[in-house]
C-alpha cells in the first residue's frame, strides 16, 4: 500500500538542510532537550515526530523542519502515535512517561519488559522505571496489568465469554488470567461476568451468496456477522460468543434489514467503495492492535488483496504477522471489515474463520465486479 505524500512545505514552514544543522544532530541524537522547540517530517511516511521520538530514524532527504505541530499538519503530515507531539506539555519527564503509557496501552497483548521498554525509549531498565513510578507512583507492570483488568471488566459486562474478553485484553493464557485477576475482581471472571448486567442483542438471519448469515447487534451497532449452513447453527455460533446475553430474533420495524440490504449490496458488487464497513455502526471491542488491523483492513480497495506481512508493515509493525493472523482470525464483523482479502504471502488462501471455500467465493465475487 502506498503511503500518500503530503504537500510540499514552503520555504517559511520548513526547510531541508544540510546535515550539520543543528535540528538534525538533534533529531539523530533523539535529543529530548529540543522538544518542543520544533517536530521533523518525513516525507515517505507522511509522519511528523518530536526531536527525541524512539522510532527508527529517517534518511535525511526525507526530512523536513517545522516550527510547530499545526504547520506540520497544515503541510499534510499526521502526528505520530509513538511520540505524540502535539501532547508535549514541556515537562520533559513527564511526556516521556506519557509516551510509555500509550505504547504500553498499545501492546498489551505483546510481553511487555523493562528491557523491551528501555529499548523503546533509548534508556537504561533500571532508570526508566524510576522515574515512572516517580511520575504515576507505580511501575510500568503495574500500569499494564490495571489496562488490563479495566479492559477485561468492561468486556465480561458488556457481554463478551471470558475466553474472548480475555484474549481481547492480553492475557496470554486462563491460568494467568485467573491468578492476576481473581483477588482484583474480588472472584473468578466468570462469576463476575454472571453478575453483569446481560446486554440484550438482536438478530436477523437472511439468505446471501455465501449461505445463511446472521448479524446480531447491541442497541450501540452491530457486534456480530457470522455465516453458517443453518440458522441453527448461527444462533447456536452466537449463544457461544455471548453466553449471557439475552438474544432477541429481530422483527420488521427493528432496523437490522437496512444492514443486511447493505451488507448483501456490497458483497454482490453494487457498492464497492468499502462504504459498508465504514457506513454500519460497529459494536466491537477490540485491542488497540486488533482496531490498527481492522481500521487497514477496511482501507484495503474491493477487489485487491493483501499479504499478512503487507498489512504488518502497513500498520507500522513488520514484525508482527503472527499477530496480525490472529487479529484477524478474531474479527467477529465478516465483511464490514474484510479480513477475507488478507492472503498468504504466495497469493494462496490462508485462513478464514468462516471457511476457505466463502473466502475464495467473496474474492471470486469482488474479482468479477472489478
Amino acid at each position: 500500500m502506498s503511503v500518500p505524500q503530503p504537500k510540499p512545505a514552503t520555504l517559511t514552514e520548513s526547510s531541508i538542510a544540510p546535515k550539520d544543522d543543528p535540528r538534525w544532530k538533534a533529531v539523530v541524537a533523539r535529543d529530548a532537550r529540543h522538544d518542543g522547540e520544533f517536530v521533523f517530517a518525513v516525507s515517505s511516511t507522511g509522519v511528523y515526530c518530536r526531536p527525541s521520538c524512539a522510532a527508527r530514524r529517517p534518511r535525511r532527504e526525507n526530512v523536513h523542519f517545522f516550527a510547530r505541530p499545526e504547520l506540520a499538519e497544515r503541510a499534510g503530515y499526521r502526528a505520530c502515535l509513538r511520540c505524540r507531539p502535539k501532547s508535549f506539555s514541556g515537562n520533559t519527564e513527564a511526556d516521556v512517561v506519557k509516551a510509555i503509557c500509550r505504547f504500553i496501552e498499545q501492546h498489551l497483548d505483546e510481553p511487555l519488559t523493562l528491557d523491551r521498554l528501555g529499548r523503546e525509549f533509548r534508556q537504561s531498565p533500571f532508570h526508566l522505571q524510576r522515574r515512572f513510578k516517580a511520575v504515576l507512583g507505580i511501575t510500568p507492570r503495574a500500569y499494564a496489568d490495571s489496562c488490563r483488568l479495566r479492559m477485561l471488566k468492561r468486556n465480561l459486562q458488556a457481554g463478551d465469554s471470558v475466553t474472548r474478553a480475555m484474549y481481547d485484553a492480553g492475557y496470554g493464557s486462563s491460568s494467568r488470567l485467573y491468578e492476576k485477576t481473581a483477588s482484583q475482581l474480588g472472584m473468578t471472571p466468570d462469576k463476575y461476568r454472571r453478575g453483569a448486567i446481560a446486554t440484550t442483542i438482536r438478530y436477523i438471519c437472511a439468505d446471501s451468496p455465501l449461505g445463511r448469515m446472521m448479524i446480531a447487534a447491541t442497541d450501540r451497532g452491530i457486534c456480530s456477522i457470522q455465516f453458517a449452513r443453518t440458522d441453527g447453527e448461527l444462533i447456536e455460533g452466537l449463544k457461544h460468543e455471548f453466553p449471557f446475553s439475552s438474544r432477541k430474533l429481530d422483527g420488521d420495524d427493528g432496523g437490522l434489514k437496512s444492514w443486511v440490504s447493505a451488507l448483501l449490496r456490497h458483497m454482490r458488487g453494487k457498492d464497492t467503495d468499502n462504504r459498508a464497513g465504514a457506513a454500519l455502526p460497529l459494536d466491537i471491542r477490540a485491542t488497540a492492535f486488533q482496531r490498527r488491523v481492522w481500521a487497514y483492513l477496511q482501507s484495503i480497495p474491493f477487489g485487491a488483496t493483501r499479504s499478512y506481512s503487507q498489512v504488518a508493515k502497513g500498520i507500522g509493525r513488520p514484525s508482527a504477522v503472527r499477530a496480525v493472523a490472529r487479529a484477524c482470525a478474531t474479527n467477529p464483523v465478516a465483511v464490514a471489515i474484510p479480513c477475507h482479502r488478507v492472503v498468504r504471502q504466495d497469493g494462496s488462501m490462508g485462513g478464514y474463520r468462516w471457511g476457505i471455500e466463502r473466502k475464495k467465493a467473496l474474492l471470486e465475487m469482488e474479482g468479477k465486479t472489478v
